[in-house]
């Protein structure tokens, strides 16, 4: 008997709960790790992305890496995670695709993300600096003031 397949993603669905007012480190990747967003306005579509799912979640900080992105927010009332994350990558993939026309077809996310929610102990700014610094951990730069896809609510 064969066994239908199921993409992977699934798994990171199970046990997934969505509490409004809960803050959540989310990380979504690119489709098979390609380097989408290594130019600066291929990078900017994702954050035009994330600002304008500013109606389901508040964004703490966010750093977009080359072919993925973290992702620090707080979910508003009467959103869900799955909700606030798919209208970030729908909307970073318009702008992206209007951007750079060669992009039409392609897919641009791995299906899913991963999410971590913040226990009411853990020290935000701490997991904002861990966010932030991803590409100095990643060699982009040497400062993380030479990078120029990264925000925080604190500056």
């Amino acid at each position: 008997m064969e066994r239908a397949t199921q993409p992977a993603g699934h798994r990171l669905r199970r046990g997934r709960v969505s509490e409004p007012g809960r803050i959540y480190l989310v990380t979504a990747n690119c489709w098979n790790r390609h380097t989408v967003f290594r130019e600066f306005e291929s990078g900017r579509a994702v954050v035009g992305g994330l600002r304008e799912a500013e109606d389901l979640a508040e964004t703490w900080c966010f750093v977009v890496m080359p072919d993925h992105i973290h992702w620090l927010m707080q979910l508003r009332d009467g959103a869900s995670l799955e909700r606030a994350v798919g209208k970030v990558k729908a909307r970073a993939t318009l702008r992206l695709r209007n951007l750079r026309p060669e992009l039409a077809e392609a897919r641009i996310w791995q299906p899913g993300f991963h999410d971590r929610a913040l226990r009411r102990y853990e020290d935000l700014r701490a997991v904002a600096r861990y966010v932030v610094a991803n590409p100095l951990r990643a060699g982009l730069v040497e400062r993380i003031e030479d990078y120029p896809l990264w925000d925080a609510c604190w500056l």
